[in-house]
Parts: structure tokens; sequence; C-alpha cells
């Protein structure tokens, strides 16, 4: 770090008793280090170049944009360096390969969804990108670019998740994105979610269209209203006709879309409907519709999997997305699997070359696969690290493991360094079957060979024998579940474990008993949340048991039988006595479906504690970080210096120096150096994701991405020795 950097920045915070802010350019030579594993995250949008056999293109969730200009063998981030990481659609210009458009923002309605800021575009290959507008449309579906003109550009906006907003349906750009005019628009609850030409005829469009909101209870079917539909133009988008009757369903939920290459007037709809869902196809483009196959294996979760592909030599081959891909030869009428069955993977979108039609690539769950000849072999998506991890947790070991959560792919540990030149390996990363695809992992303090999670599994790493240990296993129908559940050991007794549902359980040998040391701690009523449509929120019968739990629990640090807990639905609660009593701490004015998403019990003292508080679902993205002084009677909100739109996932103290804060954001990481009171960007070198959990483990900083894997930041020695101390010293050693 030059010396010149160092002593101007020092000089600086010595300025201010109250050492806020830290000059950038003195952080700038730290590094975060990625350790894995390399093993994909889902992705919805993939594409590749025609005339170019070995380059393709895929968009991750919270992953960006890769490329690779071999088959798949290996991939390079392209999009990095942008503020945003979520990719919904992506889109060569068929006439101009280096024309590529992107737009952010998954379009899939999951309970764990990952927003957009409208659209981007690259004007060489990649290389270098413009933010480009439709910066509140949060979920973009479909980017359609017309065969001809690459100026000429759609995009299917879904438009808020959580809530109403105008900036949803069809948009039309005829000068490469500078600006945009809404073509097809119901209203500020129903958004687009795919597109398709007429092949041959750009004039002859069609666009589907979907009502529809998540709520906060809701962990799979998001609502479905009555305001979608299909929907046709034929003048290039200036007019367009809702299809209706003539043997399409009435009021369809989602529906993806596929136009045949070799028959222009054939057009494939996948269609989410209850009793009738499935395949329909028209032969006259759009007049009348026959319904082929009403099997679930195809069209099931039909909010989810929409994705539908024709052959492009064949009318009749086409390829439908769902747990495995199916494939049909008689026009959609009957499906087998072809890739997939019976190992459940989620599979997305499939793109084929419609000049080289051997040539494809699948988005799947689990990463990005790439077949040259038609399908027969596929590469590997053990070559990307686009992992989705929920949570972080590291054992005691040298060098130390991270173990954490990965969707669709389960628990993983990888080694935190390795002795090998070419650093952490594939190979070196372990598949974890205690934890699930979303749960915590908590190693064992006194034996790192001992693993729990899920709910609650016991791993022993030396024989991999998994024994089911959960305090709910006699009464699975009294407690509540959701899809993330915390399991953490006492940084004081390294024999106790807790672990909760809507109450908090505490084992001190193993998991062999269990003790209930708290009443269900959630709210009785917590209401409907007002940023709901009225289908929506008349649909609290399907809500199931799967909200109002205990979603994060902090033992204190500093003083026996003392417990901080938060909820899912918006309350924090404290104990002295290890559950015989509780006291109500929520901040004011923290509301219902406010999610406490990490408390963090201080290092330093036994009343001082930190509330990571997420209200996305409420449809607010800003900020909210609490902190309180007095054991909870009073907090400050203190998030100053994150941007709306980074709401925040996880906060955690340093363990040397009082004061530092870090926060995982949904948008990269933070750091404040003044107990909160002031914020500022720890990104360095880190793409910009979803970070949801940090832990500080010894000198360094380990974070868990939601579409990046694992980062380590090495050395936390600059950050917590940076302050006055050091004011008008000629050098300083950090150490």
């Amino acid at each position: 770090m030059p010396l010149r950097r160092l002593l101007s920045a020092l000089f600086l915070l010595a300025s201010s008793t109250a050492f806020a802010a830290v000059d950038p350019s003195l952080l700038q030579d730290l590094r975060w280090r990625l350790i894995g594993p390399f093993r994909g995250g889902r992705v919805l949008a993939v594409t590749g170049v025609p005339g170019e056999p070995e380059h393709f293109y895929f968009g991750g969730v919270n992953g960006g944009v890769w490329e690779t200009r071999d088959a798949g063998r290996t991939w390079q981030p392209v999009f990095d360096g942008q503020p945003i990481g979520s990719i919904g659609a992506l889109a060569v210009a068929p006439s101009n390969p280096r024309v590529i458009y992107v737009g952010s923002g998954e379009a899939d309605m999951r309970s764990d969804i990952a927003q957009g800021n409208g659209m981007y575009k690259s004007m060489d290959g990649g290389r270098t990108w413009s933010h480009i507008g439709l910066a509140d449309s949060q979920q973009i579906g479909r980017v359609l670019v017309h065969p001809r003109d690459p100026d000429v550009v759609f995009v299917a906006a879904l438009g808020h998740p959580y809530g109403p907003n105008a900036e949803r349906g069809v948009f039309r750009s005829r000068d490469g994105g500078k600006t945009w005019r809404k073509v097809l628009y119901k209203d500020e609850n129903t958004g687009a979610t795919d597109l398709a030409f007429e092949p041959g005829n750009p004039e002859v469009i069609y666009a589907a269209l979907w009502q529809t909101r998540r709520t906060p209870w809701h962990i799979y079917p998001p609502s479905s209203g009555p305001g979608g539909g299909l929907y046709k133009s034929i003048d290039g988008g200036e007019h367009w006709t809702q299809i209706t009757g003539h043997g399409f369903p009435d009021k369809p939920g989602r529906i993806g879309l596929a136009a045949a290459p070799n028959r222009p007037r054939r057009l494939y709809a996948m269609v989410d409907v209850p009793d009738v869902g499935g395949i329909y196809r028209s032969d006259d483009a759009g007049a009348t519709w026959t319904h082929g196959s009403g099997d679930d294996r195809v069209w099931g979760r039909g909010w989810y999997f929409a994705g539908i592909t024709v052959e492009p030599g064949n009318a009749d081959v086409i390829y439908a997305c769902n747990t495995a891909l199916y494939r049909s030869e008689d026009g959609g009428k009957t499906f087998v699997p072809v890739k997939g069955a019976p190992g459940g993977d989620d599979y997305h979108q499939l793109w084929i070359d419609p000049e080289a039609p051997r040539r494809r690539i699948l988005g799947v769950d689990q990463g990005t696969v790439v077949s040259v000849d038609g399908g027969e072999t596929w590469s590997s998506w053990f070559n990307q690290p686009t992992g989705q991890f929920y949570h972080v947790s590291t054992d005691n070991r040298f060098p130390y493991w991270v173990y954490g959560s990965q969707q669709d792919s389960g628990a993983a540990g990888v080694p935190s360094r390795t002795n090998a030149y070419d650093g952490i390996a594939i190979t070196e990363f372990r598949e974890v079957t205690a934890g699930g695809e979303s749960d915590e992992i908590a190693p064992d303090p006194q034996d790192p060979q001992i693993l729990y999670g899920g709910r609650v599994e016991k791993l022993d790493l030396r024989t991999m024998q998994t024994r089911t240990v959960d305090p709910a296993l006699a009464y699975p129908d009294l407690y509540r579940g959701t899809w993330t559940l915390p399991i953490v050991f006492s940084p004081r007794d390294p024999k106790v474990l807790y672990f909760s549902y809507q109450r908090l359980f505490r084992t001190a040998d193993g998991g062999e008993h269990w003790t209930a040391i708290s009443p269900d701690l959630t709210r009785e009523a917590p209401g409907v949340p007002p940023n709901l449509d009225p289908p929506t929120a008349a649909n609290r019968p399907g809500e199931g048991s799967r909200f109002g739990v205990i979603y994060t629990i902090a033992p204190s640090r500093t003083a026996n039988h003392d417990l901080w807990v938060g909820t899912d639905d918006g309350l924090i609660w404290r104990t002295h006595d290890e559950g015989a009593h509780w006291d109500n701490v929520t901040p004011a004015g923290l509301g219902p479906w406010s999610k406490v998403g990490i408390l963090d019990a201080s290092h330093f003292d036994p009343e001082t504690a930190y509330a990571a508080v997420d209200r996305h679902r409420l449809d607010d993205v800003k900020p909210y970080i609490y902190r309180t002084h007095d054991g909870g009677r009073h907090w400050d909100l203190v998030a100053s210096g994150i941007p709306d739109g980074s709401f925040v996932n996880a906060v955690r103290e340093d363990a040397v120096r009082k004061g530092l804060l870090y926060a995982g954001t949904e948008r990269g990481v933070y750091v404040s150096f003044d107990d909160g009171d002031h914020w500022q960007p720890l990104q360095l070198n880190l793409p910009v994701t979803s970070v949801r959990d940090l832990d500080v483990h010894g000198e360094d900083l380990v974070i868990a991405t939601h579409g990046r894997a694992f980062w380590v930041l090495d050395g936390l020695a600059p950050l917590r020795q940076l302050d006055a101390r050091v004011e008008g010293a000629a050098a300083w050693l950090f150490k």
C-alpha cells in the first residue's frame, strides 16, 4: 500500500473524532479472493452467436453475464463492474453479433427473487456496457431484437414483484435503447413475461402478459390474477389485439411462447392455468388453438417453468423446460425426458442455433451447459462460480473450511486456501448432506468433522453418516419452518446448540435431547401488507405454515444465558436467563412482515446488538440496520451511506475493533468505522451481487453471495488499525 496514500488518509481520519469515513483510495489495494465452489447457479437467460460455432453467452441470477468461446469448456465474466448482477434476459442482435442487450432482474416470481434496474447494452461484444433505461422495471422476462435492424428492440417487463408500478408491459425502442415507448400496457399490476416474432416477419409479434404478485407468506406459487393474456400485433407493435377463445384457455397465468422457424404460422404456448394447463398449439397464427399435452411433468409449476423451444428444421419437434428437459416429436401431444430425469434439475431456457441447430445452450438452476452435437453430449456446469448461497459458516481447522447451502444444488464445503499452485480446484470442494439447499450449517466448534444443518441433520465427515436429530421429529405438525432456518452454537459454551422454528430449541448433547426454551415468539396476526392488490390479499388460505418463524439467533458473546432472536414477521426478543423469561425489544416502528435477517450480539458489550432488517417483501428496498447500546430499550436506525436498492441481508461486528461493522446488502458489501453512523462501500474487486451473510474468522472476512459463490477478504489488519493512533507516523506496519 503506497505510503503517500496511507498518510494522507490518516491525517483525514485524525481530523475527526467521529472517524466517519476512510478515503476510498486507501482501501483500493485490498482484494477479495474467490474460493468457489465452481458449481453453477440459476440461469434464465442463454443465447449463442450464429456463425460462431463455439461462442455462447449466459446470464446468471445475481451472477452477471458470462461468455464462452470454446463451447462451454471455460467461461469468463463480461458484465463485472456494472451496478447490478441479476440477469433476466439477454439477446444478441442477429444482424450484428457485437450488439448485445441485457435485461436485468429475473422474472420467474419465486419467493427468493433478485430484482434488477433496467436495460443494458454492449456494442463491442460485451467488453463495455451502458445502462439504457427502464430502471424501475425490476424484472425483465424477454428481450427481442429485430432480425435486420439492431436498433429495434422489444422488452417484456414484468415490473415489481411485491407491489404495483407503472414501468411494466411491452416496451419498444427504435434507436438502440436511447428512448423507449410503452406499446402494450394493461395496468400497474400486470406485466409482460414473453415475446416472439413470427419467423420471417418481424411486424408480427406475440406478447404474453401476466397479472401476478408475490406475497410475504408464500414460498412457492405467487398470486395469478385474471388480467393476463396473449396478445398479437401485426404492425410492429403499434396496435395489439388480445387472443381469446377458439381453444385458448380463459384467464391464463404465466405463458411461454415459441414460434416454429420453418412453419411461421405455427405458434406454441406453455400456459399455466388451473385444470387445463399445458401445451397449446396454433397452426393459423393464433386464430385457433388445440390443447396438446396436459402432462403435469411438462407444465407443472407453470408460474416457474415456461421455457419452450421449437427445433428449427421440424415444427413438430419441441422442447419443454421443467424439472427435466422434455422433447415432443408429435407437435406437443406427448413428451419424453431427454435430459435431467430422474435428477430433478430445474430447466428454464433452451436456445437452438437457427442456422446450425446441432448447436444449443441450456439454462438450468444448476448453471449452463452447451451442446454441439444436438444434445447427445453436454459441457459441464462445474466450471461456473455462480452458486447461490444463503449463509456462511466456518470451522476451526487450519486452514479453515467454509460451509453454506446452495440453492438447488445442496450444501457444500470448500477449504479457505490450498497449497496447490493453481488455487482451489473443483475437486477440493465436498458436498454436504446436512443443510439441504437453503438452511444454515453449524460446524461443531470442538470437532470440525461434525456438522449440523437442515432441520436438523448431524453429519460426520469421517464416515459421511447423516443422522436426523430434529427436535420436531416426533411432532412435525406443531411447528412451522420457512425456507431458511437458523442453527448456531453458543460462543460461550461450545456444547450448546440452538435451533428454531417458531420456538427456540436448545441441546447440549449433540442433538440427542432438545429443550424448547421459548414460546411461539412470532406475531399472532401480522395482517395483510398494504402493497398487495385485492386478488393477492384475498389469497391467505394458501399461505400454509411457512411464515412466522424465528429467523435469526444471536447468543451473547459476553454474558452467559443471554440470547437475542429475531423473527421473519418483524419482532426482536431477548432473554437473560436461557429462555425462562423473554422481553420484546422490537424497535419502535418496525412493523409486520419486516424480516429480521441477522442479529449480531456485540463482542464487547452485552447490552449492544445490531440487526439487519429486510423489507423488500413490502416493496420497500431501502436499507435498514438497527443498533442498540442499552439492551434493546432504544434502537437507532444506522444505514447512512447505503443507497436505496441495496436492502440489507446481514450485519456483523468486527471481533477485534469496537465500532467496526460490515454489512452484506443486495448489491454488495459495506463497512462502517463509526459503529454504523456512516457506511461506505467495501466492494473493491468484488462483482456486484447479493451478499447474504458474512463471517469474521480471525484475520479474514468471509462472505456468502447469492450468485457468485464464496469470497474471502484476507487480512483485516488495515481496517482494524486505520484510526487516529497512527497520526503523524512516518510509516506504519500493520500487524
